[in-house]
């Protein structure tokens, strides 16, 4: 079209540094950070922090698109490096702190990471794995400790062979340091791994762009739009804290950092900074819960807390309890590659009102057709046509929009099977009812074909977890000669309770067709990998290594 014209005027690359910027301008005296009972930043404190931890950076001979790594819990410096590394033109990959030495070795050869910044709590580990690499003629990266952020490092650092801490790269940068944009928004800011649930992790990769959106979208999915009080019991680490890293910049609002997560840390911290939101997995429900009297005796809160977890929900009865004790629970379903949660709707219990029903219905479709994620459809992979609306037919629930990764890292091949018909395959199925609501059904590796009646996993996980005596479930396919698979639990009971298989078996067939009770009860400990997820297809190696398996 004629008079159309693209320059710096009316183009510039989006990056959530610019968040940052802004904050420093517009909230500067407000308090950015709190941590512990000595450390407080303003908004310009932060800013000043990371530009300086940016040009120390490049003094450091990082250079655009390099890879730095960190390593550390949700501390003040891992949410610097968050903007400090990026101001830099790098690309930051924060790792799991519970990966053992020889999981992150091999991270970090794939990544090829220059330089990591390790907290000092979590050395050992990391000198292992760099022992490792250099028993594997790898380049270690160059090691950067994170001593305690109020104390000084030099009893931390003796015993390791690295030249810095955190403290002297600050005082290294300049203040003056001009900060590296991006070229173009599509350049990646950030590698995050897959939990690796159902085998090898992935890096996923994240654009400026994507990492910009999507932080514009939590604050709506999130209901974040007032100055917010977040608390950081979802870790960093995963999905850049879902995107709430960046988010919070934007809204000005507060970041309590937190080195552990306990019951009496979140309600002495919802009481005493007066909190409006927190994320993690379900079982931070759990903790919540089941807190001492001593602790939940502190409610009402001094205003609405919002929590969103992501997973699957415990019981009716831990959510009813966590929602009296005065947290509205919200859940929500994504995946690293969407950044974190891509729909989120709040968990409400039965109501016969019908004006609430019909509030209900909205929340869902706004949860499901939220802003920023162009599209959520459950097709059948093979024609790509989305399913009927009945509530029956299964097919995969499928993404797209400017809000998911770019790809996995190295791996072209995956990334555009994937990707592919233009649609993020998230390997889950689902079923679509009439009134537009997606409900899951399970990963399309974990679905049972049993006489040929395809069986979700998670809804019989469901019942077993509303046993008053069970902790803990996790269901299978055992093979059966006649009708393919049944389903196998394995199953965790609560601490100091005891239970037969029949009697679990029989509590099922209370509540399940008969097709979907289990026929087998593994009394036991769950395999998890170093996320804490349940590793389902550890799972069915037990399964199939012992296809006598008997009720134990």
């Amino acid at each position: 079209m004629e008079g159309i014209y693209h320059c710096p005027a009316n183009y510039v690359p989006l990056s959530p540094i610019s968040f940052l910027e802004r904050a420093a301008t517009v909230y500067g005296d407000k308090v950015s950070i709190v941590y512990g009972s000595n450390v407080r930043f303003s908004w310009k404190d932060t800013f000043d922090r990371c530009v300086k931890v940016a040009s120390a950076l490049v003094q450091l001979k990082i250079c655009p698109g390099d890879i730095v790594v960190a390593f550390a819990p949700n501390v003040p410096a891992l949410y610097e490096l968050h903007f400090g590394v990026p101001m830099a033109g790098a690309v930051i990959s924060a790792l799991n702190t519970r990966l053992d030495a020889s999981t992150l070795a091999l991270a970090l050869e794939q990544l090829e990471a220059k330089l990591i910044f390790v907290d000092y709590q979590f050395t050992d580990v990391v000198l292992k794995a760099l022992d490792l690499l250099s028993q594997k003629k790898v380049n270690p990266p160059h090691l950067v400790v994170i001593p305690e952020c109020d104390k000084s490092s030099s009893m931390d650092r003796k015993h390791i062979a690295s030249d810095l801490d955190y403290n002297c790269l600050l005082e290294m940068g300049r203040d003056d340091f001009r900060i590296i944009r991006p070229n173009n928004e599509c350049d990646p800011i950030s590698v995050n791994y897959t939990s690796g649930s159902t085998g090898k992790p992935k890096g996923v990769v994240y654009s400026h762009r994507a990492a910009y959106l999507n932080s514009l979208a939590e604050i709506f999915r999130f209901d974040m739009r007032q100055m917010p009080v977040f608390l950081w019991t979802v870790d960093m680490f995963r999905c850049n804290g879902w995107c709430l890293t960046w988010a919070m910049a934007a809204l000005g609002g507060t970041n309590i950092c937190l080195r552990n997560v306990s019951a009496d840390i979140i309600f002495d911290a919802v009481s005493l900074h007066k909190v409006t939101h927190f994320c993690g997995p379900p079982a931070i429900l759990n903790t919540i819960a089941n807190a001492p009297a001593r602790a939940s005796s502190q409610s009402p809160f001094p205003c609405s807390v919002n929590v969103v977890v992501a997973g699957s929900l415990p019981n009716s009865e831990i959510l009813t309890k966590v929602e009296g004790l005065g947290f509205n629970v919200y859940h929500g379903y994504g995946m690293t590659e969407a950044l974190g949660p891509a729909t989120i709707r709040p968990w409400k219990p039965e109501s016969d009102s019908t004006f609430e029903i019909e509030q209900e219905e909205i929340r869902r479709r706004e949860g499901l057709h939220n802003l920023l994620l162009e599209g959520v459809d459950v097709k059948d992979p093979k024609t790509m046509e989305s399913v009927p609306n009945d509530g029956k037919t299964i097919g995969e629930v499928m993404f797209r929009g400017n809000i998911l990764m770019s790809g996995y890292l190295k791996s072209t091949e995956i990334t555009q099977e994937t990707l592919k018909g233009g649609w993020f395959h998230t390997g889950d199925l689902g079923v679509r009812h009439p009134n537009g609501y997606l409900q899951m059904k399970d990963r399309a590796k974990d679905i049972i074909i049993s006489g040929g009646e395809a069986i979700s996993t998670l809804e019989v996980e469901a019942v077993l977890l509303s046993h008053p005596k069970v902790s803990e479930a996790a269901v299978v396919g055992q093979p059966d000669a006649l009708l393919n698979e049944v389903p196998c639990a394995f199953v965790k009971l609560k601490e100091g309770f005891g239970a037969s298989a029949e009697e679990i078996i029989e509590f099922c067939g209370d509540q399940l067709p008969d097709l979907m009770i289990p026929r087998i009860i593994v009394f036991g400990e769950l395999p998890v990998n170093f996320s804490g997820k349940v590793q389902k297809f550890a799972m069915r190696e037990t399964v199939n290594a012992n296809t006598s398996l008997a009720n134990c």
